[in-house]
């Protein structure tokens, strides 16, 4: 799965980034790379969350596609 990431540089210092198709997915890190590596896991983690609330209804399967 391929995600736009848009990083923005900090005004006290640093960088901070978003996902936009992830609603509140951000992350921060010192440089472009760290921010990259520190927003893939927020990804992870967001997407990991999402899918449990999904599975928590009784009335929703969730299945996994290649995209």
């Amino acid at each position: 799965m391929k995600l736009k990431v848009v990083i923005h540089e900090s005004e006290d210092g640093g960088y901070w980034a978003e996902i936009p198709a992830l609603p509140g997915c951000v992350s921060e890190g010192e440089t472009p790379e760290e921010t990259l590596r520190n927003i893939r896991e927020a990804a992870e983690g967001w997407l990991a969350v999402a899918a449990e609330r999904s599975t928590a209804d009784a009335d929703v399967q969730v299945e996994e596609i290649e995209l």
